[in-house]
């Protein structure tokens, strides 16, 4: 794998916002195929030992994917992500809550707009996550979702490479 790819954090208090780029060495194709269909985002979705389950996912504007991240002890978190505009291997955009098990939102949701480019076979995503509040903002942090973004890179770059070679 390549370590020059680039990841780049951060976050601005102020507009309630977080800002991630991170490049892969793979083709936009391949790259927005594990970011929009349900079985490879469980393959790599979540740092280890968490691992991804959806329960299910209709990628479509309107259209949604209610999955859980799942501990070795077998504890669900659940979330729900409603895909409010999609532009084929360009962008798209999600409306984000955290759910109980029956998608009941637990905490106020976030908006996140996924941008895919790609140039010389490198394909960069670009996120932006906005907060409705600087309470939901710090619960991220806490609760650790950058670092995991982090990780979670990290599962797709195997995977990526993994599928590449199939």
């Amino acid at each position: 794998m390549n370590s020059d790819l680039l990841l780049d954090f951060s976050v601005n208090k102020e507009s309630k916002t977080v800002y991630i780029e991170r490049e892969f060495n793979a083709g936009l194709d391949l790259v927005w195929e594990v970011w929009t269909t349900a079985e490879l985002l469980d393959q790599w979705w979540g740092p280890k030992p968490l691992i991804a389950k959806t329960k299910f996912m209709n990628f479509e504007v309107g259209g949604r994917r209610f999955y859980a991240m799942v501990s070795p002890e077998g504890q669900e978190r659940w979330s729900v992500q409603k895909f409010t505009s999609i532009s084929p291997k360009t962008n798209f955009k999600t409306s984000n809550v955290f759910t109980d098990k029956d998608e009941n939102p637990e905490f106020i949701g976030s908006e996140w707009d996924f941008t895919f480019s790609e140039q010389n076979g490198i394909t960069k995503v670009s996120i932006t996550i906005y907060n409705e509040s600087l309470a939901r903002l710090e619960k991220m942090i806490e609760m650790g979702t950058l670092k995991g973004c982090a990780l979670q890179f990290k599962n797709l770059d195997e995977l990526l490479e993994k599928l590449k070679k199939s």
